[in-house]
This record gives C-alpha cells, structure tokens and sequence, in this order.
C-alpha cells in the first residue's frame, strides 16, 4: 500500500516537552497509515549546496538551538538508519540525474527530532535525512519531491517538516491572536493546496498576500514542495491538523495522497 507524504509545521523545540493539543495530533499520525519501513525527514534546518542524504547508522540528536529550559537539552532521540534505504534514496536521484552527496555523521536536527519523538516515542522506525539545495524554488522543490515519487510506494514515509507561516520577528506571546497577515497567507495557501492549483503555488512569493512577511527566508516552506512532489502529479492535499502558536507561529499539517 502506498504511503501518504506528509508536510507537518514542527513549531518551537520546546514542542518535544509538551503533551498539548499540536503534540497530540504529531502521536496520532502513525494511527492513520501503514507503519513506514523507514521515514525520510526532509527538514527545514538542513541545506547544503546540492541535496545531501544523511546515512548515519545512528544519527545523533543535535540540539541546534539556544536559549531554551535546560530540560529540551537532556532529550535524546535514539534513532538508527537504514542502509537499504539509503540505497533506494540514492537509487532514486540517480535516476532522476539530480546529484547529491552522502554524509554518515549527519545527525537529526529539531525539525526532525521533535515531531519523531512524538510520532515514534521508542524510535521503532529508521531515519533518512535530506538536506535542501540551497536557494532552490519551488518549482526545484517540487522536481526534487518528484524524484522521490516512488518510495512511498516502497514504504520510505516522506516527512516534509517545516512552518506554512514562520517569521520569528513577529512572534507574540503563546496563546495571541493570529495578525490578520498570517491569516492571510495561510487562507491563500490552504485554498491553493486544497484546490490542487500547483501553477500557482510554484508562483506563491509574487501571488500569495504577505508573503514575504510570512517568509522573510523560504527555508520553512520548502519542505512542503518537495512533500508535494513525492506524492505524485495526481496527489491531492488535505489538511490534517491546523493551530497557531505564538501569534503568527503557524501549526498546519497537510497529507498528500
């Protein structure tokens, strides 16, 4: 049975301590699909110069933040690779002719870390990782996701884990109304997503309203296009999980199927 892709807006880090309602919706997701053979994290904190896979047998947990209670940094997530798919990581680039390099001391970062914890807490499933191409678009993104198509298929669960809305300068305190900006771009996003107009999310820094205000970088929406792509042309998007933290912090999740 073919897996769903998913895109999820991983949050703060502090996420991993909570037990609230956006940590409930992360450990409910493994309920509604086949257990993956392997989840391919593809985050918003790793890119590189070209596409890298990270390959460690038992990538360490990277605590790439600061500022935070003590406790966030005693977490460890005791993740371990898979060698077979990696292979079928690589296979896939390879056929697609997109080049790429394998780093085997790569770690998890938060943007991976975080929802696992929540989704496999015993950290049954293997882990890959992807790092984004620098500066790559959308349309790049989706080119990239499109070279993946076929692992769903194989078991591999793409995790595309980022933010639909994310501008840390314009956070508020947790439990704020969301600005009517965010509302905005998140309102022109879900509809483009839900009503499958691609064209026009491959457009979304010129058409979307605020869209620099809601990305003043893209990093945190990149991982949706390439989610998007590993599902395949026919794929249609639903939202699985919408919340907002911190004013503008934006928790949406959406399943490609």
């Amino acid at each position: 049975m073919r897996l769903p892709t998913l895109f999820i807006s991983h949050g703060a880090p502090t996420l991993a301590l909570e037990e609230g309602a956006d940590a409930q919706f992360l450990a409910s997701l493994p309920a509604r699909f086949a257990t993956p053979r392997a989840v391919l994290v593809v985050s918003a904190h790793w890119q590189a110069r070209q596409p890298v896979i990270g390959s460690a047998a038992q990538p360490a947990t990277i605590h790439d933040f600061s500022g935070f209670p003590a406790p966030l940094y005693g977490l460890q997530y005791p993740a371990h690779g898979s060698h077979e798919g990696v292979a079928e990581l690589a296979g896939a680039l390879d056929k697609a002719g997109i080049a790429y390099a394998v780093d085997d001391m790569r770690g998890l970062d938060h943007g991976a870390w975080v929802p696992l914890k929540h989704m496999w807490p015993d950290a049954s499933v293997p882990v890959l990782t992807l790092a984004l191409p620098y500066g790559a678009d959308a349309k790049a993104l989706l080119a990239l996701g499109d070279a993946l198509s076929g692992l769903p298929a194989q078991g591999v669960l793409v995790l595309g884990s980022g933010g639909l809305v994310h501008n840390l300068a314009a956070l508020q305190a947790d439990g704020s109304l969301a600005p009517q900006w965010a509302l905005a771009f998140e309102a022109w996003m879900d509809d483009a997503l839900q009503s499958g107009r691609r064209e026009g999310l491959l457009d979304w820094q010129q058409q979307a309203p605020h869209a620099r205000q809601a990305h003043p970088s893209s990093e945190h929406l990149a991982p949706l296009f390439v989610a998007l792509g590993a599902a395949g042309p026919a794929a249609r998007a639903h939202k699985w999980h919408e919340a907002w933290r911190y004013g503008s912090l934006s928790m949406a999740a959406y399943a490609f199927v």
